[in-house]
């Protein structure tokens, strides 16, 4: 797209004729997606409209989730990730769930999660979960850790990036990640995920899916702001008579605290949400003790093993030379053995 100098960039209205329209921006990075979404070059570009560099985030208020998808929609559209089966897939009878799980092509996953039971009437009764999935961009992010090419970084926002030119896909990070974001975009052949749309942080701009949830379920801010916001939440939810209500990872004591958190009203399965996530460095020293026990057990028991065989061959000798002796002497075997 050309522009004239001094004016203003032109818009992209999400499909579907979403009432937010989605302004372009210009390029600041490196290109990074299937089609070219600008992601960090590792250094810390300091842009005269960029948000101020201090961590940010989503919180996203799962009560007034919709369904729509907008979001879906916005990031795909945003990030110029290829469809699946170009558009054209089968359904998985999961409820209205068709994007399935977040992978290398779908950074956002709109969750359904259908709770409904026998009535005392007869009818039908329960509620549906809605959830807008996105990844967690985690305070101690395990894929970070295990990346052997620096390709993941943390930016200016506190957010981890994938740069896709330096991947060497390897898939460290898709073990690594305790929430199954990570896979590998099959156009590229490179680990990808979400990045909090950093190339719109850049430029003083909502995230895409953010700017495009019509309910607000996805909120975009500084984290300090969006855990006031997300606590009062959970406060007016309570008193307004939903005891179940809480927030998940909005503290420290899921690795670090999630830069993206949520507020849920049911245990964190029923959404698919791990409980208490870990670090895989976190089982490196027990695995570690644990392999070097099982190897001096090994070790212990192939020493027995082999002294037995030892032994008993010795014996089997010893018999052999005493049958021949008693061959040999007139004595007989009786003599030889006293």
């Amino acid at each position: 797209m050309t522009q004239q100098d001094g004016a203003t960039p032109a818009a992209t209205m999400p499909p579907g004729g979403g009432a937010t329209p989605i302004p372009e921006v210009p390029s600041t990075g490196m290109m990074g997606a299937s089609t070219g979404t600008p992601l960090p070059t590792g250094g810390q570009v300091a842009l005269e409209n960029a948000w101020p560099q201090e961590p940010m985030g989503f919180y996203t208020d799962t009560t007034v989730c919709i369904g729509c998808k907008a979001c879906e929609v916005a990031c795909k559209q945003w990030n110029g990730l290829s469809s699946e089966g170009g558009g054209v897939i089968s359904m998985s009878g999961d409820s209205y769930d068709n994007t399935r799980h977040l992978d290398g092509e779908n950074w956002r996953h709109v969750k359904f999660i259908e709770q409904f039971d026998q009535a005392p009437d007869g009818g039908r009764q329960g509620r549906w979960l809605l959830m807008s999935d996105v990844c967690k961009h985690c305070v101690q992010a395990g894929c970070l850790d295990v990346c052997p090419t620096g390709a993941i970084i943390r930016t200016e926002y506190d957010t981890v990036v994938i740069q896709s030119d330096a991947c060497n896909g390897c898939r460290a990070c898709i073990s690594a990640c305790p929430f199954g974001v990570i896979e590998v975009n099959p156009v590229n052949n490179t680990a990808m995920k979400c990045t909090l749309c950093y190339d719109r942080m850049q430029n003083g701009l909502t995230p895409a899916c953010a700017q495009a949830c019509p309910t607000a379920s996805i909120q975009f801010g500084t984290i300090a702001e969006l855990r006031e916001r997300a606590t009062s939440r959970v406060q007016q939810l309570q008193d307004g008579g939903e005891s179940r209500a809480y927030l998940y990872g909005a503290d420290d004591k899921i690795l670090g605290g999630l830069n993206s958190f949520y507020l849920l009203v049911d245990e964190p399965g029923v959404y698919g949400l791990p409980e208490n996530p870990k670090l895989p460095s976190k089982n490196a020293a027990p695995s570690t003790a644990l392999s070097a026990a099982g190897a001096v057990a090994l070790g212990a028991l192939g020493m027995v093993g082999f002294r037995k065989r030892r032994m008993d061959t010795f014996a089997a000798d010893a018999r052999e030379n005493a049958a021949a002796d008693a061959e040999t002497d007139p004595r007989g075997e009786e003599y030889l053995n006293d």
